[in-house]
């Protein structure tokens, strides 16, 4: 469907350069997704599995952080 934001509330539209930053952040959050499951297959003999946890959620944390910056959602 298309345009389907819209009938969401609390979504508006983004202008070409915000839609610019947000594939940015996209972009460079599947970047970080790789190397955190990499680190993961490699298990304690390259990193310790419970700091490869906790940077992987602050990084969600910091990636959707960056999102609503960019998106400013009128909602809470």
């Amino acid at each position: 469907m298309d345009n389907q934001h819209r009938k969401i509330i609390g979504y508006r539209e983004l202008n070409e350069d915000e839609i610019a930053r947000m594939n940015e952040i996209k972009d460079l959050g599947g970047q970080l997704g790789a190397l955190i499951q990499h680190l993961e297959i490699q298990g304690s003999a390259v990193a310790d599995p419970r700091w490869v946890a906790i940077g992987k959620t602050h990084l969600q944390q910091g990636l959707m952080a960056l999102t609503r910056a960019v998106a400013k959602p009128e909602f809470f």
